[in-house]
């Protein structure tokens, strides 16, 4: 108790001393945000406080143990909501990544912060037009005919409004909210301070990664030209995909803070009732989703990190289902290294190759932990791994066992997320978004759907003297069905009918061919 209140007291002290720090380096007290950098201290202070005084003397191996812990994960999950809320901005991005992260963290945290997925906090219409009105020097009168009230979406940095240009062309203006650059320095010193606070005073939880991605991503993420880029980038890399709409970019009408699109009606990728009244397959929009990010993961090495439902708009075309893709502010480049290690990591997975997954699972950076990491990237038990997973179908029983095993493992969940890369945990929040959508179309009900999908296989075939070649085969089929259709994966294996196109991934090292 004694080194628990001296640990307490130092906390206090740490806190006082980033304040200090603050001050020292002369911020403005307005951008500082002296209320909201307490309000985080405060809230991570009575989260700890709630753990160790509800666990304390309870054994870990008592059904109450897992009882009281339940009832003070889904405190805490409240706790942090109402503070990602009131603070905004920033804290409301790492909601959303903690809300991505099903079979990661537990359930609690997970089904509590995913609201903020579409229930973002909106800015008033008056801070929105200033905002244009700085950033383009125009009035906006002068620009739109038309500018809808209330915006068709808000996330945690801006948000959307629908609006019409003199010439009558509908197009969307996404809007930064005032106060996100200002607070954004401040806040990432206030989350890094904390998650060390955290660290020390439960060092079995480490949380680094969260502070350190947010923080490496958020500038990119604030400036909306850099997004237009990414946009026609992404454009440009997947144009063979007739049915991929990627709204256009009014160059013109943008900023770092505003960014004016085409304007492109859908509804929502998880929608399932809208799409079944449009008469637009689940199958489809499965099936081309499932092509869309495997090739941008194993041919491309260039993959949209935020594939959450709001991004993702379906309408109907000549073509079948349009995939309407939004908001390109985050990306990530794979490496070629990343790329065949993970392929390797998933051929493992498929042949129940224990050896493999640990092999190369400490290639990717985890060291003993690689089987947790294994059961992390396919989301399935341990028994179903060493099974086969493509011999085994997914139980709601498994499901739970899942999430049980995320609760009580998530100091070593959190070890495995602080060693892998950022490349790594990027993939792995997609992931999880991407079969979150895959439940929310319900298409693993859909038998026909696998035959649909597109594999990739092949080998590196270079000239003979060359060595060290790592095999790669069927692994964009492999990620692209077990991310969509689990249930059903066997089936796909053995189907003979499906067309299997080769590619070739050619590593080059300045000096030379990279070998792994």
């Amino acid at each position: 108790m004694l080194r628990w209140s001296v640990r307490l007291a130092v906390a206090a002290g740490a806190v006082g001393g980033a304040v200090a720090t603050v001050k020292n380096n002369k911020w403005e007290v307005s951008t500082i945000g002296l209320m909201r950098f307490g309000r985080a201290a405060v809230t991570v202070g009575k989260i700890a406080a709630d753990y160790k005084i509800s666990l304390r003397g309870v054994s870990k191996s008592s059904v109450d143990y897992q009882t009281l812990k339940s009832e003070v994960h889904t405190r805490s999950a409240q706790k942090l909501l109402d503070l990602c809320c009131k603070n905004g901005g920033a804290f409301i991005k790492v909601g959303q990544h903690i809300g991505a992260l099903d079979y990661l963290l537990p359930q609690e945290y997970v089904s509590t912060l995913k609201v903020l997925h579409t229930n973002a906090p909106k800015s008033p219409l008056s801070d929105i037009l200033q905002v244009i009105k700085e950033d383009l020097q125009v009035e906006p009168s002068s620009i739109f005919s038309s500018f809808e009230e209330e915006p068709i979406g808000a996330a945690s940095l801006a948000q959307v409004h629908k609006a019409v240009l003199k010439d009558g062309t509908k197009v969307a203006v996404k809007v930064q909210h005032v106060p996100v650059r200002a607070h954004s320095v401040v806040d990432m010193a206030t989350m890094e301070l904390l998650v060390k606070t955290v660290k020390w005073m439960f060092p079995e939880f480490s949380f680094m990664w969260l502070a350190e991605e947010t923080k490496r991503n958020l500038p990119l993420e604030l400036d909306f030209l850099h997004e237009g880029r990414n946009a026609e980038q992404v454009k440009r890399m997947f144009s063979h995909f007739s049915w991929l709409k990627i709204p256009a970019v009014y160059w013109e009408l943008s900023s770092p803070r505003v960014l004016t699109m085409e304007f492109c009606d859908g509804c929502q990728v998880n929608d399932k009732t809208t799409l079944e009244e449009k008469g637009i397959s689940s199958r489809e929009v499965s099936y081309r989703l499932g092509q869309l990010y495997s090739e941008m993961i194993f041919v491309q090495g260039y993959i949209h990190c935020d594939p959450h439902p709001g991004n993702i708009l379906v309408a109907q075309s000549p073509q079948g289902p349009e995939i309407v893709l939004l908001d390109h502010g985050l990306y990530s480049t794979l490496t070629d290294k990343f790329r065949l290690q993970y392929c390797n990591l998933w051929l493992a997975l498929l042949n129940a190759d224990t050896k493999g997954m640990h092999y190369w699972g400490r290639q990717l950076g985890v060291g003993d932990l690689s089987g947790l990491l294994a059961c992390i990237v396919a989301a399935r038990s341990w028994t179903a791994i060493t099974t086969g997973i493509d011999r085994q179908q997914k139980t709601e029983a498994e499901s739970n066992e899942i999430r049980n095993f995320a609760a009580e493992y998530l100091p070593q969940i959190a070890a495995v997320l602080n060693k892998v890369s950022r490349e790594m945990l990027l993939i792995l929040k997609t992931n999880d978004l991407l079969r979150g959508i895959e439940a929310s179309l319900d298409s693993k009900k859909i038998k026909g759907i696998i035959k649909s999908f597109f594999m990739t296989g092949g080998f590196i075939d270079l000239q003979p003297h060359l060595t060290n070649i790592t095999r790669v085969s069927n692994v964009q089929h492999v990620h692209t069905c077990y991310c969509f259709q689990p249930n059903f994966l066997s089936f796909v294996l053995v189907d003979q009918y499906f067309v299997v196109y080769k590619f070739i991934l050619l590593v080059i090292h300045h000096l030379g061919i990279y070998t792994i």
